[in-house]
């Protein structure tokens, strides 16, 4: 997963995101991840960890205020050889902070706050990458309002990574070209060819 650019109006409580948060980052430690229930596991490989990490350093040293997270799980069994990092959430990060602008693919957002609609959309749209992005919010009407305005290539509402597999999916600005799922899978799966005759 990208890195999260999320945005939180002012009157609302941090406090349940980060309960969220540790929620998901301890509810692999009761037993090994199995079924629905588990939303969080670790990333591709230690590699990858690192370079996830890495960032959340540079979130540190660009001022960030790490809400929770930020670290390594300890589990005392198996899971520790394994990729895990804790989801972590940050404030206090200008805009214009690599680890707001960067896509870090790891289990981490930033929280800004907002006023006003108009402000949320166009901070989350000055970036130069676009592979999706959701809305959370108790006024689906609203939320379907304001997708419409998202430059991003899949635009959801209150529903995280939930998609139908036969819709298109592809990222748009510097996140990716084309689109696969439903009809445009087709393509993936088939070898256009030309033939050519002078007549």
């Amino acid at each position: 997963m990208p890195r999260a650019r999320a945005r939180l109006r002012r009157t609302a409580d941090l406090r349940s995101l980060r309960r969220r948060a540790e929620s998901q980052g301890r509810s692999p430690g009761a037993r090994l991840p199995a079924g629905e229930e588990h939303q969080h596991g670790p990333v591709i490989s230690k590699q990858h960890r690192e370079k996830v990490l890495s960032y959340y350093e540079l979130a540190k040293k660009e001022g960030a205020k790490v809400v929770t997270g930020g670290g390594v799980p300890k589990f005392g069994d198996a899971r520790d050889s394994g990729a895990w990092i804790q989801p972590t959430l940050w404030t206090g990060l200008p805009e214009t902070a690599r680890t707001v602008r960067e896509e870090i693919f790891g289990p981490c957002a930033h929280i800004a706050p907002f006023d006003k609609e108009e402000e949320a959309i166009a901070m989350a749209n000055d970036t130069p990458y676009g592979l999706a992005s959701t809305v959370w919010t108790t006024n689906p009407r609203a939320a379907t309002a304001s997708a419409r305005r998202w430059k991003s290539a899949s635009p959801g509402s209150t529903a995280g990574f939930l998609r139908d597999l036969r819709t298109p999916f592809g990222g748009a600005k510097l996140s990716g070209i084309g689109r696969e799922g439903g009809l445009h899978s087709l393509n993936f799966y088939s070898e256009p060819t030309n033939v050519c005759i002078k007549l």
